[in-house]
């Protein structure tokens, strides 16, 4: 009984994956003054990824101008930038994930201007599921320190890896093991080898567009800059077709990553940390940037975190037609209780109805 009802729970949560389509309609909007209006904020410190930062609640965000939206109606999200800190204090940032989740089948497409960068920012635009590891992470943008490139990566349970059979444009293959457990959780990696894809050069070419395709046959990443964005992308596209985009410059196949086995429902995430387990770690962080991460960066001068913001003109979730896309986990647990509920219910009535039979016989 228990594993029947759990089935069907699990099954509403996480539905059987649709084939793979090219064309894609718009389901969801995050833009504008009400971008802010479905997130979550994670308000506590940094115990994630240890970073030397306090990641606000969204009440504290608004108020400490951490999150807002600007003249131009774009969505900043930035690290505190004016605090002088002592001695073991961490630095005010944010970390925020959308309320909805999306299933396989969908597609997020994010108009980015300006990207966290500076010595001990550790910045990244991804998604994850909500029992991560279990359920995969999907790093569409990261990058720290004053690396001249962005990166992209899935991060899994054991068993998926990059194939060689991928068709992308990055020649750029830091690592092809997506496992959590395997090099110190580094996940299978991509460099961007657009040089303006990270830093001052992403921020002088006026941003790009990240186009995340999260589908049963594969998961691809493209990057377009104001200059290479194609026009199935410009203004108000209610409809896209992945199929005209040319080349991702990141692809994983399922055919050596099943993405119905190590993927499940995805929460979109922005976040700026500090330091922490990769800017943080000597051998990272003395790659670009010198003196000591957290003594000579967080405590210094906090002008050094001028850059380190995610200017966002919009994020856009598209979905398959007639499928879902869009899931809300509190009603979507809600319904799926009283489903079983109402199973209870039935199989004690006709079990009440069966013995009546019998006793009367």
């Amino acid at each position: 009984m228990f594993s029947r009802s759990w089935a069907v729970y699990a099954s509403f949560l996480f539905p059987v994956a649709v084939r793979a389509a090219a064309q894609y309609d718009l389901v969801k909007e995050y833009a504008g003054e009400s971008f802010f209006d479905e997130w979550t904020f994670y308000n506590n410190i940094d115990n994630l990824t240890h970073g030397d930062v306090n990641f606000l609640g969204n009440i504290d965000a608004f108020h400490n101008k951490l999150a807002y939206t600007n003249d131009a109606g774009n969505a900043v999200m930035r690290v505190d930038n004016t605090t002088q800190l002592k001695f073991g204090q961490k630095r005010n940032s944010l970390r925020l994930s959308t309320k909805d989740q999306f299933t396989v089948g969908s597609v997020w497409v994010a108009d980015l201007l300006h990207v966290p960068y500076g010595c001990s920012v550790w910045s990244a635009f991804w998604s994850s599921a909500p029992t991560w590891p279990v359920g995969g992470e999907i790093d569409t943008f990261e990058a720290v320190n004053q690396d001249p490139l962005g990166h992209m990566g899935l991060h899994t349970n054991p068993g998926c890896t990059h194939s060689s059979n991928a068709v992308q444009s990055s020649t750029l293959i830091n690592s092809t093991d997506c496992s959590t457990e395997a090099n110190n959780n580094q996940g299978c990696i991509i460099s961007n080898p657009n040089p303006a894809s990270y830093g001052q050069a992403f921020a002088n070419a006026g941003g790009g567009v990240y186009v995340t395709e999260f589908a049963i046959d594969g998961i691809s990443i493209w990057f377009f800059n104001r200059t290479t964005l194609p026009s199935s992308l410009q203004g108000n596209v209610s409809t896209i077709d992945t199929s005209t985009l040319g080349i991702p410059v990141a692809n994983w196949p399922a055919d050596d990553c099943q993405v119905n086995e190590f993927f499940q429902l995805q929460e979109i995430v922005f976040d700026i940390t500090l330091c922490g387990d990769y800017a943080g770690a000597a051998s990272v962080f003395y790659q670009t940037c010198t003196g000591v991460c957290y003594n000579d960066w967080v405590l210094g001068d906090p002008s050094h975190y001028d850059t380190a913001y995610f200017e966002v003109s919009y994020l856009r979730v598209y979905g398959q037609p007639g499928e879902l896309t869009v899931l809300q986990p509190s009603s979507t647990r809600r319904s799926a209780e009283l489903s079983c509920l109402s199973m209870v219910g039935a199989i004690t009535l006709a079990t009440g109805s069966l013995l009546a039979i019998i006793w009367a016989l």
